[in-house]
């Protein structure tokens, strides 16, 4: 009985109605939960930002699903950045300072340009909790940080909601899915190459 249970289980995941049902359902949640879900992936770095930003497209449409993605995006950045700047890099003090890891994350940003901070930050794929580690236990100061990632964050979630849009375009024409796939791949490749040339995650 189980094992036919969960057969019918997944058979209704397969299927339209129980997408729209659960988006329906999402959707009546209003923006607390999509807004929760962006600022979670800068809080737990493995939590895919495509897949949250497509989801809060599906439930909320472009205009609201870009909007929620991209406050929660910049919360969870700031809380992030000033844990780094407030808790780790002042409360610990002298013994934070004298950590090898630290001492590095101090002199790869000492080398970043903000134009290049901006870059980073556009592309989907590089490591925000790289970022927001780096300059949070750097000296670079926090205002210039933090709007440099609020605007990089709204050009890098639009770039993900044309992907979300598409995905849920998909439902209806699948040609869509091949504007989706393509967006996510340029996105990606770009990503690892600029993170490489400027030794992301290399400190």
């Amino acid at each position: 009985m189980a094992k036919e249970e969960l057969v019918a289980w997944i058979q209704r995941l397969m299927t339209l109605e129980f997408w729209e049902q659960a988006l329906d359902a999402f959707q009546a949640l209003g923006p607390v939960v999509p807004i929760a879900l962006a600022a979670l992936e800068s809080i737990i770095p493995p939590l895919p930002l495509v897949a949250i930003v497509t989801l809060n497209i599906a439930g909320h449409g472009a205009i609201l699903g870009f909007l929620y993605s991209w406050v929660g995006t910049c919360l969870g950045c700031t809380i992030v950045f000033f844990f780094y700047r407030k808790v780790l890099k002042h409360l610990v003090g002298y013994f934070a300072q004298k950590h090898e890891k630290i001492k590095r994350a101090q002199e790869w940003v000492g080398g970043i340009r903000p134009s290049t901070l901006f870059l980073l930050a556009v592309l989907p794929f590089t490591p925000s909790s790289f970022l927001n580690f780096a300059f949070g236990v750097s000296e670079f100061s926090a205002k210039r940080y933090l709007l440099t990632m609020y605007l990089a964050k709204s050009i890098m979630i639009g770039s993900l909601a044309l992907f979300g849009q598409s995905m849920v375009s998909a439902l209806e024409n699948p040609v869509y899915i091949i504007l989706a796939v393509a967006v996510v791949a340029a996105l990606y490749v770009l990503s690892l190459r600029v993170s490489k040339r400027h030794h992301v995650e290399g400190v």
